[in-house]
């Protein structure tokens, strides 16, 4: 897949991440096309030679971010990549210094008080009972994009309630969100996690979250 034609390429400030936004059709790329054609704009191999591996490293499971097990970066250390699709979009990210996550997630979903509860940090739920109803919704998408994109990009870890994360507001931040609150199993390098908005059509909401 040539990304530069068929999708939307972005660079991250001086993160050193490249990022492609692709609306597809019916039969449009699949996600791991996507990112391959990524990889593969960033490093002049060719896609099918990029090659993904979707099992954690440390138990084998397929969860989290896929590694890249070809091409290495020019330093012979491992590609950061991981993708996401949310209905036509899909959104990769690929790195060669920090990992990264990718978060996609709809304005449209209904939501309650219960799932509010297990998602969100009371300081979040307050700062979006402040919003207009249309306002919120982005909002509240927006902030569980990145808190997925947030786990993804972690990775293989104790499992993490999002409740107990406190992010900024996507209204304040200007796209680029950070962490306010923090469990400890974070140690000190929470803060230097950012949170990247990326614009994606329809009424949806996608972040890639950098780590440190």
């Amino acid at each position: 897949m040539d990304v530069a034609a068929e999708g939307e390429l972005i660079e991250l400030e001086a993160s050193g991440v490249r990022v492609v936004v692709v609306t597809r059709g019916r039969r449009g790329p699949a996600a791991d096309t996507v990112l391959r054609g990524l990889v593969a704009h960033a490093t002049g191999v060719p896609a099918d030679d990029v090659e993904l591996v979707h099992a954690c490293a440390e138990c084998g499971a397929r969860h989290g971010r896929p590694s890249v097990a070809y091409p290495l970066t020019p330093s012979g250390a491992t590609w950061f990549a991981d993708v996401a699709v949310f209905g036509d979009a899909v959104v990769g990210a690929a790195a060669t210094r920090h990992p990264v996550g990718v978060g996609i997630e709809s304005a449209a979903l209904e939501s309650g008080a219960v799932i509010d509860e297990a998602a969100f940090h009371a300081s979040e739920r307050a700062a979006l009972d402040r919003f207009d109803p249309a306002a919120r919704a982005i909002a509240r998408a927006t902030l569980w994009a990145r808190k997925s994109a947030l786990l993804r990009a972690v990775g293989h870890t104790e499992f993490i309630e999002p409740s107990r994360l406190a992010l900024t507001l996507p209204s304040d931040d200007g796209g680029v969100g950070r962490i306010e609150v923090s469990p400890p199993e974070f140690g000190s390098g929470w803060r230097g996690i950012r949170f990247h908005d990326v614009a994606v059509p329809g009424n949806r909401a996608a972040t890639v979250a950098v780590l440190s």
